[in-house]
């Protein structure tokens, strides 16, 4: 296995505090369990926690997410922005996915709402955002981050629905450029002005004009995803011409963004 070199990310980096705290491990089960001590212990704004491989790794509703050592990122970022910040996180991490990989490649990606990024219609990256809270007072949040580099994806569980940066480009990039480009775009799209965030995130979401299931509560809504408000929420055209915000979560109270699922 080939390991990360941290003096090269650093090297990269033009962040004043996203990335400037990087705990590095081979294996973990899982970097949002670490992370989640890290930040109970006081870690600062910015501080990642980053693996080569983790051996219990999970997406959004607890899915599995296929971690093979040594071949992509798998990382998450201790945050601490106010309430009011919190809902921004899920166009703040996505958005800088997106513009991690154009700076270093020439490929587009596009959002799957809330939070999938993908590249020919097949997931690249997936983000899931958690936060803790005490009362109204939000402690912090986290953000894991999967992003598939040089895997060359031939799982057949997945080859059909997953993709990498090697397998689009044909040839592997190196890990460290993609984790600095990314750590830059968190930081910048972090302290973007909310306007300029908003515009930039709903540029790339793919659901919209589509048909979607979602799923709410054991509910299930069909409709067509008509736009996306301020907020992050998909406004979803039901099938009785009614209309449907649907938020990717709800206000902190050891809250995580999995309240609802989008197909």
């Amino acid at each position: 296995m080939t390991e990360l070199d941290l003096p090269a990310v650093e090297r990269l980096l033009h962040t004043r505090e996203i990335g400037r705290r990087i705990t590095y491990l081979a294996t973990t089960a899982s970097t949002m369990d670490v992370a989640r001590d890290e930040a109970v212990a006081a870690a600062p704004h910015g501080a990642v926690v980053f693996a080569e491989e983790q051996t219990a790794g999970r997406g959004r509703f607890g899915r599995r997410w296929v971690s093979p050592a040594g071949k992509n990122l798998y990382l998450t970022l201790i945050l601490r922005p106010d309430v009011g910040r919190l809902r921004a996180l899920s166009m703040v991490v996505p958005l800088a996915v997106c513009r991690a990989v154009e700076a270093v490649t020439p490929l587009r990606p596009v959002i799957k709402w809330p939070n999938d990024v993908l590249v020919g219609g097949r997931k690249l990256a997936g983000v899931l955002i958690e936060g803790e809270s005490s009362g109204a007072e939000l402690l912090y949040a986290l953000a894991g981050i999967g992003l598939n580099v040089n895997d060359p994806v031939d799982d057949p569980e997945i080859a059909g629905i997953a993709t990498s940066l090697s397998r689009e480009l044909g040839e592997e990039t190196p890990r460290e450029t993609v984790l600095a480009a990314l750590l830059n775009e968190l930081e910048d799209a972090y302290s973007a002005p909310p306007g300029d965030l908003y515009s930039a995130w709903r540029s790339r979401i793919a659901t919209l004009g589509q048909p979607v299931r979602l799923t709410f509560r054991d509910e299930v809504y069909e409709g067509t995803a008509e736009d996306v408000d301020d907020e992050g929420s998909l406004i979803l055209r039901l099938t009785d011409g009614t209309s449907r915000p649907s938020r990717p979560a709800r206000s902190p109270s050891a809250v995580s963004r999995r309240s609802e699922a989008c197909r």
